[in-house]
């Protein structure tokens, strides 16, 4: 299983870091070690003074395949999850001034926390999602997959042009505007379609 994070696919986003904007997916990847589920605590790792939180809309992969289409892409997932993609912001800017890859600002353990699946059909599909975040009680975050430069199934084509997807295979795919930095004690709340599916503590 791997975790495949989509970079810059909402405009605000790229904008807010003052990024320019990706003619065609950027995308890295994390360890099954940068995974935390059922809520966990998220400890602030002892390497960075400013992690960021960068809530996302996962899918998970159903089926294998590689150079997939993507009018065929609908067939490979089937269920939508909420993840937090956290980010030592102060060792990705390093990584960027001398060119370096951003793994070790990005792929840290605990890095992914995920929230439990919901099937697509019950939420009347991907186009009628709508997610937001809130971090001690306020709105930090909030999207919808039309707000997206590369639509979901255009991700899938891309990435499986360089990569097979297998099954249970995840894309976090980008963050909405908003993401700031998470400090010892905050609260965050996740939802997707007005379900909360996060509830965590920042220690």
């Amino acid at each position: 299983m791997k975790i495949i994070c989509i970079g810059r696919n909402y405009s605000l986003h790229a904008k807010e870091l003052g990024n320019e904007i990706p003619k065609e997916p950027i995308f890295f990847l994390k360890p099954d070690s940068a995974l935390l589920l059922k809520n966990k605590t998220f400890f602030i790792p002892d390497f960075s003074n400013d992690v960021h939180h960068e809530l996302e809309l996962v899918i998970r992969i159903n089926r294998l395949g590689k150079h997939i289409p993507a009018e065929f892409a609908p067939r490979y997932y089937s269920e939508v999850s909420l993840g937090i993609d956290f980010t030592a912001r102060d060792l990705q800017q390093e990584c960027k001034e001398k060119g370096l890859p951003w793994e070790k600002a990005k792929a840290f353990d605990g890095s992914a926390p995920l929230a439990e699946w919901r099937k697509l059909e019950a939420l009347g599909g991907f186009e009628n999602l709508e997610y937001k975040l809130l971090v001690n009680g306020k709105e930090r975050q909030s999207g919808k997959p039309s707000e997206m430069l590369f639509h979901v199934n255009d991700l899938i084509a891309h990435v499986s042009k360089y990569m097979t997807l297998k099954i249970g295979d995840l894309i976090y795919t980008g963050t909405p505007a908003g993401v700031s930095r998470v400090v010892e004690g905050d609260q965050l709340e996740a939802f997707l379609n007005g379900e909360k599916l996060i509830d965590m503590r920042v220690k």
